[in-house]
């Protein structure tokens, strides 16, 4: 039996379905999925199983102009992903075409990516008429040589299947890289981390999701099969924390409930959550804060 195994990059801009890709691929939450821009932070990895291939994925941060510290660290970890990978997929929306963003990606490709073979993959096929798409294709060929062009919804699983058999052909021969029943190779205490930033994320809206972020500082397995898990949300000011807790703390309250109840449905047991906020005014130029989301702190300069 000949056995295939490798690492594909998931590329693109904010928000074009990657961690839907991702977890629709695997068959899994692994990365988080918010409707806001910039949420995956770490290069977090989902292993799927193809026939005799182990595909496992790099989701990378949506590139995009970076302005801060930690924009600038995000932005450098996914054109890592992307050097770094056997196969690259670069996904658009096909309601938004070839936007400045894109061009900017596929620029970049041209100049970091060389040698790499490169799928595209239009997303969100079912916003636009056939004949659109069909125009699109044609563009997004014209403006780089595509290896194969995919045309996708990855929420709803179209051609999401065509994709996946693609890259399990196409990866090198190899043994697998992961046990066959290891989803992802983050830790768990990270995992856990992400699925209580994803639902602060969702809670806060506009107010203040990149202003904090979430660590796991203490896991304990319990004798009855439980377990209890510690985490501390770090916000950037004292008025971070009042939005954070919410009147009478009702928001901490929501968000932990909403964290406990997907923490126990991936872990398959009983969970103990307790949050608790800090104020750390320069967590944003703190290098222990990036080592803890998988990015480089250096990369941020």
């Amino acid at each position: 039996m000949t056995t295939r195994a490798g690492f594909v990059a998931l590329i693109g801009e904010p928000n074009a379905g990657k961690s839907t890709l991702l977890n629709r691929m695997v068959g899994a939450k692994v990365s988080i999925v918010t409707h806001k821009v910039q949420t995956t932070r770490a290069r977090i990895r989902g292993v799927a199983l193809e026939g005799d291939s182990q595909i496992v994925f790099v989701d990378t941060p949506g590139l995009f102009r970076p302005r801060r510290r930690l924009d600038r660290a995000m932005v450098a970890a996914a054109w890592t992903g992307a050097a770094d990978a056997d196969l690259v997929v670069l996904l658009i929306e096909a309601h938004r075409g070839l936007t400045h963003g894109a061009q900017a990606i596929i620029d970049g490709l041209s100049e970091r990516a060389e040698g790499r073979r490169v799928a595209l993959a239009i997303n969100k096929i079912d916003r636009v008429k056939a004949e659109d798409l069909l125009a699109l294709t044609q563009k997004m060929n014209a403006a780089y040589p595509f290896e194969k062009t995919f045309l996708i919804s990855a929420e709803k699983g179209h051609g999401v299947d065509d994709l996946r058999k693609w890259l399990a052909e196409t990866l090198p021969e190899g043994p697998w890289l992961y046990p066959e029943d290891q989803i992802a190779d983050l830790p768990m205490r990270m995992i856990a981390a992400e699925m209580t930033r994803e639902k602060l994320t969702l809670r806060l809206h506009q107010e203040l999701p990149y202003q904090l972020t979430v660590e796991t500082e203490n896991w304990e397995e319990r004798q009855d099969g439980s377990a209890r898990i510690d985490q501390v949300i770090y916000v950037a000011r004292d008025g971070h924390k009042g939005i954070l807790l919410g009147k009478k703390g009702e928001t901490i309250k929501a968000v932990s409930q909403a964290a406990r109840a997907e923490l126990e449905e991936f872990l398959g047991r009983k969970v103990h959550l307790f949050l608790q906020v800090k104020v750390r005014p320069g967590w944003l130029d703190e290098a222990e804060r990036y080592s803890e989301m998988g990015l480089d702190f250096r990369d941020g300069n």
